[in-house]
């Protein structure tokens, strides 16, 4: 049977709709194999292309997950974000058609702690600014991001509404960026921390330590920490081999 759309929406935006409504639902649950290209194509009256170029996004996406020679599955119900990149959490969370939003805990300058100065080139008790923030994936806290920000770099930082936009646009936007260093570490949350994630002690938890540079020097300094029920960090490398001459 065929699948009526809305002829304002694009085809490969209709059939993305229809498998984030299988399941979110419920009908497709994490590891279910869905309908093929062939069959997606012929149920909305599209080409394979464009059943393919629905497919493709869903799996850049972290939605689903494919099998060479085998098809595509629904993938697990984890936030998940790219280990090799730099990606806005706003921008991960409504890639999968979720509801993005920030509850600001903290936006102050502080003295700068030994740590951070170090990471920052600052002195020891230098002015930091410091933003402390909780993202939340359709009203679930998902993740807790405390970031330090040189004021040198970036002096306007405080003046911020960062319930409307993330510390990594506006800092994208007015401190490119242009190389990052981090660490992925599994730790068990303190009090502070279970607090705002809303989960219990002795779960546990994946933090990556951040530190940003654009080309006036180090940007920035982050925690973020994420219930490890939640989220996972993954990427794709292409190891095809280089075009000989």
């Amino acid at each position: 049977m065929n699948q009526t759309t809305d002829s304002s929406t694009p085809k490969f935006a209709a059939i993305k709709e229809f498998i984030f409504s299988q399941i979110e639902t419920g009908n497709w649950p994490e590891h279910s194999r869905i309908p093929s290209e062939n069959e997606l194509a012929s149920q909305f009256s599209v080409s394979r292309m464009t059943a393919r170029r629905a497919l493709q996004e869903l799996t850049k996406q972290g939605v689903l997950y494919r099998t060479q020679g085998v098809g595509s599955f629904v993938a697990s119900a984890k936030s998940q974000s790219a280990l090799l990149e730099i990606r806005n959490i706003a921008d991960e969370i409504q890639s999968r058609g979720h509801f993005h939003s920030a509850e600001l805990v903290q936006l102050s300058q502080i003295p700068c702690p030994n740590i951070v100065a170090s990471a920052l080139g600052l002195q020891p008790n230098d002015p930091v600014f410091f933003s402390l923030i909780v993202h939340y994936d359709n009203q679930l806290p998902l993740q807790l991001e405390a970031r330090f920000v040189n004021p040198a770099q970036v002096p306007d930082y405080l003046q911020q509404d960062f319930t409307q936009l993330t510390p990594h646009e506006y800092l994208s936007a007015v401190a490119p960026l242009t190389e990052a260093d981090h660490v992925v570490e599994a730790i068990l949350p303190d009090a502070f921390t279970s607090k705002y994630l809303r989960i219990s002690q002795h779960e546990p938890c994946l933090r990556l330590t951040r530190r940003t540079f654009s080309r006036g020097g180090a940007v920035s300094f982050a925690y973020l920490t994420s219930a490890g029920s939640r989220y996972r960090l993954g990427g794709h490398l292409n190891f095809a081999a280089p075009n000989k001459k």
